[in-house]
């Protein structure tokens, strides 16, 4: 059996090395047009930012070792240029000799990977204008960096790439604009959780432009002017374009492939194409999302390597499955973390689930032990079913950890409220009794229990403030004075006891506190009196800090540019 596979980055080179494992008797041809193979695109920012100082670092493995350890013929610098199913050969172009050629195959693997996205702007094309995607486009923007010491950098677009370039080029003391058309950084997050990482960014010097449409690119003054709609240019030693992926799907469209969203490869849950004997994985796929069911294209690195993993053992006779991708993630920014699983709150809505969520702020680990940070988390449940739907977490050490339980929970197909039930490990220095995962499944649980009604931040302008109401913060009278919502009257939970003629008897209460414990303790004290209590969900912090981003967005918009 002959084994060509188109592309040798996660998906293809996972897919050939399992392949060898699978068949020691299989030939194995790889193809990939760039110099490098197996290596890690996660990694390129930092290498630009120093922290990753040795360029073979990014290489996972050469062809060299490649063929060492596995056996399998890595042809670097050569790209395939057509597929002709009706002959089960594929076009190869060497790129150092121009040489085309032939190449039969049995079963041919397609992992040709996403290119970035490239607006048709005007001068897109400038040699101040970066991409960031191949080892190579690292090199070069690292190179102009050491030759040309610039002082400014735009980033246009704000996911991955465009936040992880963001911390490293401010680590090399470039001045950092991010510049997009969405309002919010980091589209997995829901708007009021991404405030935090906006917080994070603007308190490491980087500007935001958000909301903001890039209609072209000019040369002026030795730099880049980035021209936006119906606003002032923004000026930068350089530009880097990272605005998304798209699937580089070129080579299946001329074969006649299937395709699907944003022109990505159809295939099966066996990895198969709508042409026998072609397969596809990575970037270029159309898959299921896990969660909703619904057709996606996901572009992480774990999906491609258990694609490639699949894909290989069925091309040996087994019949491996692809369940669909959760779209699990994490990134850094600057000294916080932030990680996402499943679908948001605003994509559920969009999906036409009915949704509800709650929100904490629960310490890294036991709050009497040293070096504890708050994290805030908001989990994602079906309202009615309370199946768990997805959970994104905004913090520091741990955040990681909660996710990847929450990621578990959810493949698993377990029900937000049996997050109680889950037996996760516990010493002071590492989590508390009972872990922040524990603590969002006792509040589901007292959702569904009829224990805890909530209001959230939506609610705010439409709060009964005539009267008919009573609007309580139980946090202590200095936390009042520090700030408040407009309208509240503080009594310190403690105090609520003795103060409850302070309240009229038959009107419902809007409670709030910092961090939204206190104020259920008051609800709970509350109903044992017979009023109604609704407590504010994410307490009075996260609403301090979603309004403030709100706030600081408001101004950006109004002077041009962030503060």
């Amino acid at each position: 059996m002959k084994v060509v596979i188109v592309g040798g980055v996660a998906g293809g080179a996972t897919a050939a090395a399992r392949i060898r494992r699978l068949d020691e008797q299989a030939q194995v041809v790889v193809f990939e047009r760039s110099g490098y193979i197996s290596y890690a695109n996660c990694g390129l920012p930092y290498y630009i930012g120093d922290v990753i100082t040795d360029p073979e670092a990014l290489t996972l493995q050469t062809p060299e070792s490649f063929l060492a350890r596995f056996q399998v013929d890595m042809r670097v610098y050569h790209e395939v240029m057509a597929i002709h199913p009706d002959k089960k050969t594929v076009s190869v172009k060497n790129l150092q000799t121009n040489e085309i050629f032939e190449e039969t195959y049995d079963k041919l693997v397609l992992s040709p990977g996403a290119k970035p996205t490239q607006p048709r702007l005007p001068g897109v094309g400038l040699k101040k204008v970066f991409t960031l995607r191949t080892v190579e486009d690292t090199f070069r923007i690292k190179e102009y960096i050491r030759a040309n010491r610039p002082r400014s950098a735009v980033l246009a677009g704000g996911g991955f790439i465009g936040l992880e370039l963001a911390e490293n080029l401010r680590e090399l003391g470039i001045e950092v604009t991010i510049v997009q058309r969405p309002k919010q950084l980091m589209k997995p997050f829901d708007p009021d959780m991404a405030a935090f990482i906006h917080s994070e960014m603007r308190r490491h010097g980087v500007k935001l432009a958000l909301g903001r449409t890039v209609e072209g690119f000019e040369e002026r003054g030795g730099g880049v002017d980035v021209l936006l709609q119906d606003e002032a240019p923004l000026h930068a030693d350089m530009v880097v374009l990272a605005i998304g992926v798209t699937p580089d799907t070129a080579l299946a469209r001329e074969a006649g492939l299937e395709l699907g969203l944003k022109g990505s490869i159809v295939v099966n849950d066996r990895m198969e194409t709508s042409v026998p004997d072609i397969y596809a994985v990575g970037d270029a796929v159309q898959v299921k999302h896990y969660v909703t069911g619904a057709d996606a294209v996901i572009s992480l690195a774990g999906p491609a390597n258990k694609q490639g993993r699949i894909a290989a053992d069925n091309i040996c006779g087994g019949d491996s499955r692809y369940l669909g991708s959760q779209g699990s993630s994490v990134v850094k920014v600057f000294d916080m973390t932030a990680a996402s699983t499943g679908v948001n709150e605003t994509n559920a809505e969009m999906a036409g689930l009915a949704v509800d969520r709650v929100i904490l702020s629960p310490m890294s680990h036991a709050g009497y032990y040293p070096g504890g940070r708050l994290m805030t988390m908001k989990v994602v449940f079906e309202r009615e079913t309370f199946r768990l739907l997805g959970a994104q977490i905004v913090g520091y050490e741990g955040v990681d950890k909660r996710i990847d339980v929450l990621s578990a929970a959810i493949h698993a197909g377990m029900k937000a409220t049996q997050l109680k039930d889950l037996d996760l490990a516990y010493a002071p220095p590492y989590s508390s009794a009972k872990d922040p995962v524990n603590m969002a499944g006792f509040m589901v649980d007292n959702i569904a229990k009829g224990i805890l009604d909530q209001w959230f931040l939506r609610d705010v302008p439409a709060l009964p403030r005539d009267g008919s109401a009573t609007l309580l913060d139980v946090r202590t009278s200095a936390e009042f004075a520090q700030g408040h919502m407009e309208g509240f009257q503080n009594i310190p939970v403690d105090e609520l006891r003795g103060r409850l003629s302070e309240l009229e008897p038959g009107k419902p209460v809007y409670v709030i506190c910092q961090s939204g414990l206190r104020s259920y303790i008051a609800c709970r004290i509350l109903a044992g009196y017979g009023f109604k209590a609704y407590n504010f969900s994410g307490g009075f912090r996260f609403y301090d800090a979603v309004m403030n981003d709100y706030s600081l967005s408001q101004q950006a918009t109004a002077c041009g540019m962030d503060q």
